[in-house]
């Protein structure tokens, strides 16, 4: 089974500065391959027969490339093919015109390391280790967690202010044919309030910001936007706001990380709603001729629906089952929250706030949410396909 291991690096300032020339190299590799297979596309769609423009003519052209320009030679060769690899596989995935040019100011550097046998991991001390990685030499890095298995691949990736390398690793293990518990099942709702409830009757949550560090990001939103682009003082400002999300995003992924661990621990099956979050939290601005309602209101769900990050949940889920052999079941999430689960009655007015239900037909009391979550439950049950 393949298992990832993420580590904070102690580089020295020459191989951050190496780290962000092959970051700068690897975006440049990458865009430029993009707009190549885009203008193919184009010119296929006008009747232009073409060479196929993929990996294996890219990876020639690449390799010519270096010959005459200069600054291509900075980089090892092996990063920049994994490179177009990485734009391959992206692009038959999602499709040429889908996939992402990496802007400068918005795409953090990184690059992969593909052959695992060129690395070396020693242990220093109960708190560090280094690992030799290709032209960097020896890196010190945060023992935090020994890795395990043999190592497939590294990548090299800078979040915030600090970089981290990321080993893929092959530790032998396969996902069980069966459960522990192989009759257990839990139902999960997933809320803007209390990040999670479970049919159980458990309610998860977690404050992933204070409230000073939300003043704080607030007064640096405010500030990067008086600022002017390109400034010393807006990239200072980028790089204080950066580092204070960072923070955010890691309570956030380590929060479902081990509620994920929780649930397939102790559930062969877990029940989800079929959210699509990405859809769930478009603007409602709408179009000059067609202005959207309720802006500021959907604005705000909208945050605190991404601040409790489902869909990360669903994933740490879905990573957390291989593991342990549970199942991950998506249903329908429609009307779970105004059904009763006593008795099945449906209606608006069930729901008497955000955290009481009480139903108007046979007076079955519960926790909102819990109640969501038996009904998602049921329906787990009753149609296991989703």
């Amino acid at each position: 089974m393949l298992t990832g291991f993420r580590y904070r690096l102690a580089l020295t300032d020459e191989q951050a500065e190496l780290c962000q020339v092959y970051g700068d190299i690897c975006r440049a590799v990458w865009n430029t391959g993009l707009d190549q297979r885009r203008e193919a596309v184009s010119r296929w769609q006008r009747g232009q027969r073409l060479p196929y423009c993929g990996y294996h003519l890219q990876a020639r052209e690449l390799a010519e490339a270096k010959t005459e320009e200069t600054w291509l030679k900075a980089a090892p060769s092996h990063i920049l093919q994994q490179t177009l690899r990485d734009l391959d596989r992206a692009c038959q995935d999602h499709g040429t015109f889908k996939v992402r040019w990496r802007a400068k100011d918005r795409w953090k550097p990184s690059f992969r390391f593909p052959d695992g046998t060129r690395m070396s991991i020693e242990r220093l001390s109960r708190r560090w280790g280094r690992i030799k990685l290709p032209k960097l030499g020896w890196v010190r890095f945060r023992w935090s967690r020994a890795p395990r298995g043999t190592v497939r691949s590294a990548t090299v990736s800078r979040d915030g202010a600090h970089w981290y390398v990321s080993l893929l690793c092959e530790d032998g293990q396969a996902t069980p044919e069966e459960h522990e518990r192989p009759d257990s099942a839990v139902g999960v709702d997933r809320g803007v309030v209390v990040a999670v409830a479970t049919s159980d009757g458990d309610l998860l949550d977690r404050t992933f910001q204070t409230p000073k560090e939300a003043e704080r990001e607030r007064r640096l939103r405010r500030r990067l936007a008086r600022q002017r682009k390109g400034s010393n003082n807006r990239a200072k400002t980028r790089a204080a706001l950066s580092a204070l999300t960072g923070r955010v995003r890691a309570r956030r992924a380590d929060f479902a990380a081990q509620t994920a661990h929780t649930l397939c621990a102790k559930n062969a099956v877990v029940v989800l709603e079929k959210l699509t979050t990405k859809n769930m939290t478009a603007s409602a601005k709408g179009t000059v001729d067609a202005p959207g309602v309720n802006v500021r209101q959907k604005a705000g769900l909208n945050r605190a629906i991404l601040a409790k990050g489902w869909h990360g949940l669903k994933l740490a889920c879905q990573n957390a089952a291989r593991r342990t052999g549970s199942r991950i079941v998506e249903v329908d999430p429609a009307y779970t929250s105004q059904t009763c689960h006593s008795c099945g009655y449906v209606a608006v007015e069930n729901r008497e706030s955000q955290s009481v239900f009480r139903c108007g037909r046979c007076g079955h009391t519960a926790h909102a949410d819990v109640n969501a979550a038996q009904n998602i439950l049921t329906r787990g049950w009753t149609n296991p396909s989703g």
